[in-house]
Parts: structure tokens; sequence; C-alpha cells
């Protein structure tokens, strides 16, 4: 019987081995610790990532999962258990350090990029974790990341729309701080003055404000913030992070994470990443 033809998103093998000895470890580990150790696992762990990547690059829900993958309640425990477990961030940060290296950069970075972005929610989000951003007018969720220089994701808090940049934005750099001692220089926007400025001193961060000249007109990429609003632009190309989805904002992390490792996945073996036309 013929195999069936992949989906755009599916890994290829060389994808496939990026991230493999990640996921066998973890099965090794928890399959360690259940009393059905005899049992085999029933699924193929390519499989469920091909799954979980489709729901990401798409956007649909996991209930119209197509019939070739596993089904979705298997999917979806897969990805709840590899969120609560840190796997997509572990894994996030394997290929960054990768991306980083076959670009000649140190594998941990020692500068970064704040920013962050609203977006408009899906029905089923709970009213309590939204928000209202008055200055973008968007009810809804913020996604505040923080980037290297080469606009990899290094984390992401994802709060109420109407919790400020300064405020998200000093938990956000402390997170970032802890997983990469390094940092010590950091690019933000004005809204991020005064209490982010002087947390990040404590951390041993400099944080230099970047601002728009008053007197220019139209669109001008700015200094060194220009690189977080390209990732943002990346983030954009899977459907499920146009909006917000997600009943809970760890769960919209963790999408956040793996739309990266799809894209870093996809820049170290030197593929293409279909876009909405041509996928």
């Amino acid at each position: 019987m013929p195999q069936p033809r992949p989906y755009p998103s599916d890994l290829s093998d060389a994808r496939w081995a990026l991230v493999e000895p990640v996921l066998t470890t973890w099965r090794s580990g928890r399959r360690a610790g259940a009393l059905d150790i005899g049992r085999p696992p029933e699924h193929d762990l390519r499989d469920i990532l091909n799954a979980i990547l489709y729901v990401n690059r798409t956007g649909i829900p996991w209930r119209y999962l197509p019939h070739d993958y596993p089904p979705w309640q298997t999917a979806y425990a897969y990805f709840r258990d590899w969120q609560k477990d840190g796997i997509f961030e572990q894994l996030s940060g394997l290929l960054r350090r990768a991306v980083r290296t076959a670009a000649g950069h140190n594998p941990e970075p020692s500068a970064c990029i704040i920013d962050a972005q609203s977006v408009k929610t899906s029905a089923n989000v709970p009213a309590h974790s939204q928000g209202y951003d008055a200055g973008k007018k968007i009810a809804g969720r913020k996604r505040s990341i923080v980037t290297d220089t080469l606009g990899l994701l290094l984390a992401v808090l994802v709060t109420a729309a109407g919790v400020s940049d300064s405020a998200a934005g000093l938990p956000l750099l402390t997170q970032a701080a802890a997983a990469q001692p390094t940092l010590t220089k950091a690019w933000a926007d004005s809204a991020h003055r005064t209490t982010v400025i002087d947390g990040a001193a404590s951390l041993g961060i400099d944080v230099e404000v970047v601002t728009r000249n008053p007197a220019t007109r139209g669109f001008t990429p700015l200094p060194r913030r220009w690189v977080a609003e390209r990732t943002f632009g990346w983030l954009m190309l899977h459907r499920r992070l146009t909006r917000d989805y997600e009943a809970r904002p760890d769960r919209s992390e963790a999408m956040i994470h793996i739309a990266m490792i799809d894209l870093m996945a996809r820049r170290l073996t030197g593929e293409n990443t279909p876009t909405w036309r041509g996928a």
C-alpha cells in the first residue's frame, strides 16, 4: 500500500532528526516511571508532532485533524504534556543555539530586543484572561517577546491585552535573563521606560529605549526594534497565531514556541517555509 502524501507542514527526515532525540528521551523517561512499562506506545512520536505542527500551521480546531494523523485526543494530550513538561521550550532553545552557531554567532546571546503585540481572541477564550489595549484598540491578549539580534525567540509571556508593556516587560526580561545569563544589553520602545530599565539594571542588563523620530512620515524600520517586529511577522505565517485560540495563556505561549521550532528547523535544513499562497 503506498504511503500517504505528506502535508506541507510535516517534518522532513532532516528536520525530524533535529528534534527526535529530545522527544525519544522524554518518552523513555515517562515509560520508566509508568506502571505498565511492557505495553509499547501506540503512536509514533513523529506522527504526533506532525499533527501538532498541522494545527499550528493551518489554525484548525483539534477536532478537525485529518484522519491520517493520530486521533485528535491523542495529539492534544501530547501537546498538553509536552507543554507542561517544558519540551517546547527545550526544543526551541536547542534549535536556537544551533541556528546561532551556524550563523557564526556565539550559542548564547549577549543582546536582545523586547516588544509586544496585541491580538484578538476567539470565542472559547475565557473572559478573565482577556483585556483591552487602549493604544491598539484591540480586545484580547498581548504577546510580549524577547528575541536575540537574529530575531530568534528567547522568552514569551502571554497576558491580557490590558496589561501594560512595562508591567509585562520586567517579568519577561527576568525570565530571559534566568535562562540566558549572558544577556547584558536590551533594546525596547518607550513603553518600557522606568520600571523595566530599573529592574533590568538589577539583572545586569542595560536597556536602551529606541524611539521614533517625530518628523518621520510613513513606515520606517526602527533601529534594532525592527528585528522583533519581523519575528511577529514570521509568527503570523502560522494561522493558529493570527488570533489567540487557546483557552489558557501558557498553551498560547506553547503555540508560539512551536511556530519558532518549525521556523528554526527549516532554517537549519535549508527548507523553505510554505506561505499561505504557496501551500
